[in-house]
């Protein structure tokens, strides 16, 4: 499959306005001329007064447009350069920045500064004594910088020149994004002045909204996007059947081992991504191709990488991939995602389907980055062999579906848009106790005037604020002293001087892994663990000798035998826009060349059992005692529905994806519901997630009183409008038979 190859280029060259220092440099480099955005860059920042969004394909010199009008202004101003700060989601990709950046910016007496736990204190020293340069940075170690030193962020920042946000996309709808808003309204409210902001990014789906992120108080960002993306690509899904051996176990077991076959063949000799869609099959896919690897008495060639692993073992696999002089290949989720430079590699190829179109266009922009080479996709589904028991998804080749319609929606350039709209309440939590730790005490209209109006929590009224603040002091977060000052309590001390409370985000329980003594990193496990166990883990087995639960701690040693249990995470939550294409995919007659024939089969016998289920005219489908719907819409919205349901008595009902399933019910039932949720004009939240206990799924949930955790966590993981919609086609009679 070939995307068409557009180019643009500006009328005009702006490489002349650059410090003559950066020319030289270009012009040794071997650069014949810039690219688009670098160009169209140049006038915008040089001296800018606003914000600006640089969205261009990975490896198309999104960082060198930023910084090369960036470091001309800055050498241009001598010793009164001021700073640059840069803000990065990894530490890894701020060390890979800092090689790129520092050979210039030494030509240019320019000094740059990563800062993170790996950065010896005499360098951070020298920029807190004379704070110059460029500063690389996480938000974990801004937060950092704010609590600890609170009473020099004036200083430090008071020649702030510009604020460069790399990789803005992995950001935005996060709580990690809420408080990277919130550090850059702190650092403008200390400094008393408005500072540009540079967003940087291959994957923006919606730059309207991007442009709201970086600056959710506008003015809206100047956006600069690249179209001359010229890449052409070639892509292949291949399709497997699991053929219903003697256990479900061993109908994985047959269908990856045939997958890691091709693969060995396809990827053995070059330079390559596998994404598979969890850790655990990182880890099974590492340790069947380093096993075909001894087979054929070759070094290894294939090398684990996800964020569980040890350092050592994750800079082993980088390393692999960017010396060139032997092939490798990182199977990884995704920590290998965003811009750590690796190299250019051959080939992506990824196991399951996308966890979104804007992942798979990240992920392909590692690919065909030298002159003269394309991008090369390979996805690999696995679909059960159909019974007469089989699922509805199955018989829709559900898995299949998904991955070819985000390939053709790849094609199209379309990603999906990011999700702003959440209260991240947890997240205001930290920034409240960070502020009183920054200033030594802060009043509550302080904090409303800093992080509530016109900034990051816009939406929330005084109510809101006034109860959290409430239910802070309760649990000992805050205390207020006889002036009205919000101090922190006993429990907000300890929490505060922890150093995991610069994180504004949590993950699952994690499991450290030893051997002999020595860490090899560590596993989210969900399910039970037991001595004797065997687990995957680094691209190798282990067997568990005892297991710890205080601190969590798995003892293992090598062990070659053994088939090991499956620790997946949940799937991504789908868009809209993809299932409605899966839809579209089903409705068509049109075969998809980028099929393989085993997928084309597949996808064939999909498409009858559409036409014969008469699916195009149904949206509720009988299932013995269960109802089903297939509202094509988006997963919150499916969940929502779920919920909605349940809060009027539906005791047994899920989101399987494709399809809403509500058991115990007949078609009456459930239209008399839909009329019901239709009808509310505002809907209780509290009612509606009553007895749901897992709400708190961000850092600081468990300090919000119920009604803000359930309102907080309502506006990030469902869509209530998107439920009442499909609701109103039940009622609506569409398709019900």
């Amino acid at each position: 499959m070939t995307s068409p190859v557009s180019s643009s280029e500006p009328s005009v060259s702006h490489l002349g306005l650059l410090d003559a220092r950066i020319q030289r440099w270009v012009w040794s480099k071997g650069w014949t001329a810039l690219r688009d955005a670098q160009e169209l860059a140049i006038p915008v920042l040089l001296d800018a007064r606003q914000d600006v969004i640089i969205s261009a394909a990975t490896a198309s010199g999104k960082t060198e447009a930023a910084f090369l009008p960036i470091l001309s202004q800055l050498a241009r101003n001598g010793e009164e350069m001021g700073v640059v700060l840069y803000i990065s989601p990894l530490k890894a990709l701020i060390n890979d920045q800092w090689g790129r950046l520092e050979p210039l910016c030494e030509e240019l007496d320019v000094p740059v500064v990563p800062w993170h736990g790996d950065v010896s204190a005499t360098r951070k020293r020298r920029f807190m004594k004379r704070p110059q340069g460029v500063l690389l940075i996480t938000p974990e170690s801004l937060e950092a910088m704010f609590v600890r030193r609170g009473h020099e962020i004036r200083r430090l920042f008071g020649e702030l020149a510009y604020v460069v946000v790399d990789e803005l996309h992995a950001f935005i709808g996060s709580d990690r994004g809420k408080q990277l808003q919130c550090l850059m309204r702190r650092i403008e409210a200390a400094i008393e002045r408005r500072v540009p902001r540079v967003g940087l990014s291959a994957t923006l789906g919606d730059m309207d909204l991007a442009a709201t992120f970086l600056r959710p108080e506008g003015p809206p960002a100047q956006i600069i996007e690249s179209t001359a993306a010229g890449q052409e690509l070639k892509v292949q899904v291949r399709g497997y059947v699991l053929q219903g051996l003697q256990s479900e176990g061993a109908e994985d077991e047959a269908a990856h081992a045939s997958m890691a076959d091709h693969l060995f063949k396809v990827l053995h000799g070059s330079n390559n991504l596998l994404f598979p869609n969890s850790r655990s099959k990182v880890e099974q896919y590492s340790d069947l191709l380093r096993r075909r690897c001894e087979a054929e008495g070759i070094p290894n060639e294939f090398w684990p990488h996800h964020g569980s692993l040890s350092r050592e073992i994750r800079e082993d696999t980088e390393a692999a991939l960017k010396a060139g002089d032997r092939p490798a290949t990182a199977v990884c989720t995704t920590t290998l995602e965003l811009g750590i430079d690796i190299g250019a590699v051959k080939s992506v190829a990824q196991i399951g389907p996308p966890p979104s179109v804007a992942a798979l266009r990240q992920r392909l922009g590692r690919s065909g980055r030298r002159p003269g080479e394309v991008a090369i996709l390979r996805a690999y589904a696995t679909e059960h062999k159909i019974t007469a028991d089989s699922p509805l998804s199955d018989r829709l080749r559900e898995g299949l579906l998904q991955t070819a319609a985000s390939v053709r929606l790849l094609i199209e350039k379309w990603c999906e848009p990011p999700r702003t709209g959440g209260m991240h309440l947890s997240t205001l939590v930290q920034q409240v106790l960070s502020m009183i730790a920054e200033r030594g005490g802060v009043s509550a209209a302080e904090v409303s005037q800093t992080l509530i109006v016109g900034g990051p929590f816009a939406g929330l009224t005084p109510a809101h604020l006034k109860a959290l603040l409430r239910e802070l002091a309760r649990r000992e977060l805050v205390v207020q002293d006889s002036s009205g000052a919000l101090l922190l309590g006993p429990l907000g001390e300890r929490i505060v001087g922890s150093y995991d409370f610069y994180a504004a985000f949590t993950s699952g329980e994690e499991w450290e892994i030893v051997q002999d003594g020595r860490g090899l990193g560590t596993l989210p496990i969900d399910s039970p663990v037991y001595e004797g166990q065997c687990i995957i883990f680094g691209g190798r087995r282990w067997k568990i000798l005892s297991v710890s639960t205080d601190p969590a701690v798995l003892l293992v040693a090598p062990d070659p035998s053994g088939r090991p249990p499956q620790f997946d995470s949940g799937r991504a939550m789908v868009h809209e826009r993809i299932h409605l294409e899966m839809r579209r995919v089903l409705e068509e007659d049109t075969e998809l060349v980028f099929l393989d024939v085993v997928a084309q089969g597949l996808l064939r016998e999909a498409r009858s059992f559409y036409r014969d289920a008469r699916l195009a005219q149904r949206l509720v489908v009988r299932d013995g005692d269960a109802v089903l719907l297939l509202p094509w819409a988006g997963d919150l919205a499916h969940t929502a529905l779920v919920l909605l349901l349940r809060s009027l008595g539906l005791e047994k009902g899920s989101n399987e994806g494709l399809i809403v399933r509500c058991e115990g019910w007949d078609l009456d039932r459930l239209t008399d519901a839909c009329s019901d949720i239709v009808n509310i004009n505002h809907v209780n939240l509290l009612a509606m997630l009553e007895g749901v206990e897992n709400l708190g799924q961000s850092k600081w949930d468990w300090t919000l009183p119920r009604d803000l955790m359930v309102q907080s966590y309502a506006s990030m993981h469902l869509d209530i409008a998107g439920a009442k919609a499909v609701a109103a086609r039940v009622i609506q009679g569409v398709g019900v038979e």
